[in-house]
């Protein structure tokens, strides 16, 4: 069934969200706090692996740096962060702080930014048992515990976003596969790779980067391998 993986990883990252809103006040702050420095360094590990993968640094770097120009020219962290706000005002009250829009954007963008997210898409897309969505899914799950926990409901929300980011992702996955060749699939891993190095740098409060604004770079970045890169992959 296509789609099924979509629907499995946004039922474990509701589940998730769920249990950590009924059992976070029982969380001890220091152990909430350890925690998210844990997925943080893990997630700092994770994207580091996928960067280091590059044939040559210059696609994601010149990709990356391209797409956060356009990314601050479209305001896309802006955005991000007024949904947010609309989502908040809606559906909480209106003394609720602002950690509802912080936990919304950053776990939209923990979940729906990396290899797993589009290779799990094409294996979606293909009808065969979505094994990546699954792992994935038990993962967001498992962190969407604590996220709720520190974040409150604003962190649950996100699960909107990963039904409609890897739904429609999954919808094109097919055509994906068939456009992306192995380098350019690389490169765009690499790329994405910088983008979850973010996110753990964000978790950590090392410094604080908008990493909506680097999202166009996953685009930006296969389209420069497909324009320069050589046939024999020396460049």
């Amino acid at each position: 069934m296509r789609g099924l993986g979509t629907i499995i990883n946004t039922a474990t990252v509701l589940a998730g969200g769920g249990l950590g809103l009924l059992i976070g006040n029982r969380i001890p702050d220091r152990i909430r706090v350890i925690i998210v420095q844990v997925i943080g360094l893990v997630t700092i590990a994770i994207g580091l692996r996928d960067v280091i993968n590059t044939d040559n640094m210059v696609f994601p770097l010149v990709g990356m740096v391209l797409g956060a120009i356009i990314g601050e020219l479209l305001r896309i962290e802006d955005r991000l962060e007024q949904l947010g706000e609309v989502l908040r005002r809606k559906f909480t009250n209106p003394e609720s702080e602002s950690k509802f829009v912080t936990g919304f954007v950053t776990a939209t963008l923990l979940f729906c930014v990396g290899p797993l997210t589009i290779l799990g898409a094409i294996e979606d897309a293909s009808g065969k048992t979505p094994q990546l969505y699954i792992i994935k899914g038990t993962l967001d799950g498992f962190m969407m515990i604590i996220f709720s926990a520190l974040y409150g409901v604003g962190a649950i929300f996100s699960a909107a976003s990963v039904f409609v980011i890897q739904g429609s992702l999954t919808l094109f996955g097919t055509s994906l596969d068939t456009l992306l060749t192995d380098r350019m699939r690389l490169e765009l891993f690499s790329a994405g790779g910088l983008a979850v190095l973010a996110i753990g740098l964000n978790l950590l409060e090392i410094k604080r980067i908008r990493l909506g604004s680097l999202l166009p770079g996953l685009v930006i970045t296969p389209l420069l391998v497909w324009l320069f890169a050589t046939p024999n992959g020396v460049f």
